[in-house]
């Protein structure tokens, strides 16, 4: 699984740099030029210089997510302190939501009852994930969370830094609080699409779990 995510985390390492790039240049131009006003970023590259303050704010933040553990992300992403992995709603919320998903046989699986506890749920869960994490829908949904996971994570970072630093910086209080809603805005919309991402990231694990029993239990009896 580590070993998987790691790739998963490279592949998503340039997506995420843009991300970056983008919002350092909105932070830059609104506290220099008052971008929001009208001004534009025309004079902004001219005056490069200028963004090592704002790169300085950039590298504090991506730290700063560094030293965000998953659980930690998730607990931004899902707005819940305690059992906010995806995992831990892996049998009593998400498995019943999904028609592609044979709860019967996943119930034949786990001796007729799911697990108890969230924790219980999250530990089989992560079991059906290390068993299908090759299948093409798993590992496309895995790294499409980790991707908006790590963006959620950083919106709300930046959220914070460039927020407040933004009314130290803008000329205006205006344009701080437009620039704010827009963060926010940002925020909103990337963790929702992570929570969104998280249901069909367990979801998949699941149904290619269930799915790929028939067929197993079918081979045995060929064989036998």
């Amino acid at each position: 699984m580590k070993a998987a995510a790691t790739v998963l985390k490279d592949q998503n390492r340039w997506p995420l740099w843009l991300v970056f790039g983008a919002n350092i240049l909105l932070f830059y131009g609104v506290a220099q030029f008052g971008v929001l006003s009208g001004d534009g970023f025309k004079v902004a590259l001219h005056d490069a210089p200028h963004l090592f303050p704002v790169s300085l704010a950039l590298v504090i933040t991506t730290i700063a997510n560094g030293l965000l553990s998953s659980g930690m992300k998730a607990c931004i992403v899902f707005l819940k302190w305690k059992h906010a992995l995806p995992g831990h709603r892996a049998f009593s919320v998400h498995a019943g939501t999904d028609p592609r998903i044979d709860v019967s046989q996943l119930l034949t699986l786990l001796g007729g009852k799911f697990p108890a506890t969230p924790d219980d749920e999250n530990r089989v869960w992560y079991r059906f994930l290390k068993e299908t994490e090759k299948d093409p829908s798993v590992s496309s949904a895995h790294r499409d969370f980790l991707f908006a996971r790590d963006y959620a994570a950083l919106a709300a970072l930046m959220l914070l830094v460039f927020g407040a630093s933004s009314y130290f910086l803008v000329e205006t209080i205006k344009t701080a609080l437009i620039y704010n809603a827009l963060l926010l805005a940002q925020f909103i919309v990337v963790r929702h699409v992570a929570a969104t991402y998280a249901k069909r990231f367990v979801c998949n694990v699941l149904a290619c779990k269930a799915a790929s029993q028939p067929d197993s239990q079918k081979q045995r009896k060929k064989n036998a």
